[in-house]
């Protein structure tokens, strides 16, 4: 009769020996992929919490650039490039430059690929006489935005003053009783109103818009600007001013930068403050997590070798009550000339079906409860054995089941066949 005829007869006679050396393997292979699959779940877990609060950061991050844009958009321009030689002091005194660039500067800013402005607006802007009204105005020569081809295209902020007209502010038209479509002179040239403001309670009340080009001749500089007004980017928060500096100072070395609008950019740095907050807190949420996951690796590392060193005893106590129930069976077989070697095998087969069948119970359950563990975890129904428990997990529980059950045996089973036939006998 070969080994293995004997090895199925010995587990069908002593049923309850191999039911508790296959439950302890199983509860040895069981931990060991049950403590992976925990932590699989867990990080699984960690990735679905992050990305959802990733995902919701970055809406909200989306709405307040959106919020942003429509706020400045609402105030206009916050942004002033003048010349470099203008003192701001007189600029603030009088609420135009006294100095002068080229026009033509409007077009090298506009193409130089700078992304931290938009809506490029030259202006030449001078308070003077309007000796035909004998009022004191504000004369502003305007023309069309210039695009930035580096950016998406926007709709203009201000629409051109259209050619041989003006734009009169509230205070203006409402004391010389101007209205659209009537015609008047400025400074010895005829203009025909085309736009007659609402009330802003600002200088703008007393202001003047014409075409650039008339401006320019009427104030004697052909070809010159004192100002170009522009929206700066607001996505670089308190950073977006020095870069934008940098970028205008390198491109025209000549000219400085004046930011105002203040009120919408103290509201846009609290505001991604808010933002930079929740990334902080988010940041902080991760390490915590990854913490707690190395908390629970550790003690997994510790616990899962002391649970299958107690499985590994026991199942050696159980086989080494095996051998000594059959010191009889093991004298007469060495008496009858049977090798020690066959013998061994025989034990060291019979701990091999253990472990497969244990490991093999072990296994399935722990799969079988992780899935539902990882799914009530994550929320996740349908979850793959591959994406509850890595596969290198689960061959290694089967590889290590059998071989726990080999190692735990071998010793008892050495020592059985060591022994003198004829001693056993007569113990026996």
């Amino acid at each position: 009769m070969n080994v293995l005829s004997l090895v199925w007869m010995e587990l069908r006679h002593r049923k309850l020996s191999f039911a508790l050396s296959a439950t302890a393997v199983a509860v040895a292979a069981g931990v060991t992929v049950g403590a992976a699959a925990f932590l699989n779940a867990y990080d699984v877990r960690t990735e679905q919490l992050l990305a959802a609060k990733r995902a919701d950061l970055d809406r909200q991050a989306d709405a307040l650039k959106d919020d942003m844009r429509k706020a400045t958009l609402k105030l206009g321009f916050n942004l002033l490039v003048l010349p470099r030689d203008q003192p701001l002091k007189d600029y603030y005194a009088e609420d135009y430059a006294a100095k002068s660039m080229p026009e033509a500067y409007v077009e090298r800013l506009a193409q130089s690929g700078v992304v931290t402005i938009r809506h490029f607006l030259p202006i030449l802007q001078k308070k003077t006489t309007w000796p035909e009204a004998h009022r004191t105005i504000v004369l502003i020569g305007t023309r069309g935005e210039v695009p930035n081809p580096a950016l998406d295209k926007k709709k203009p902020l201000v629409q051109p003053v259209p050619a041989g007209a003006m734009v009169l502010g509230h205070e203006l038209h409402t004391t010389l009783g101007l209205k659209p479509g009537d015609t008047t002179t400025l400074l010895g040239q005829a203009f025909r109103v085309d736009t007659c403001h609402e009330e802003r309670g600002t200088q703008d009340d007393i202001s003047v818009w014409i075409p650039l080009a008339d401006a320019q001749r009427l104030l004697g500089q052909p070809g010159r600007i004192n100002a170009i007004l522009a929206i700066e980017c607001l996505c670089a928060a308190a950073e977006a001013l020095p870069r934008v500096r940098a970028e205008i100072e390198r491109v025209l070395p000549d000219t400085q930068a004046v930011e105002f609008g203040t009120r919408v950019l103290a509201r846009a740095e609290a505001r991604f403050s808010v933002i930079a907050e929740a990334e902080r807190l988010l940041a902080r949420e991760a390490a915590a997590r990854q913490r707690l996951r190395g908390e629970r690796e550790a003690f997994a590392s510790v616990a899962v070798p002391l649970i299958m060193a107690a499985c590994a005893v026991w199942v050696g106590l159980l086989a080494w009550r095996n051998v000594r129930a059959r010191l009889s069976e093991i004298g007469i077989l060495r008496a009858m000339g049977v090798r020690s070697a066959r013998i061994l095998a025989l034990f060291l087969a019979k701990a091999a079906a253990v472990g497969c069948v244990g490991g093999a119970a072990g296994v399935l359950a722990a799969v079988a409860l992780a899935t539902r563990m990882a799914a009530a975890i994550s929320g996740t129904e349908g979850l793959s054995v591959r994406g509850v428990a890595p596969a290198g997990w689960v061959v290694a529980a089967l590889l290590g089941a059998g071989a726990l059950a080999v190692l735990a045996t071998w010793l008892p089973a050495v020592l059985a066949t060591r022994l003198d036939p004829a001693k056993m006998l007569r113990e026996t």
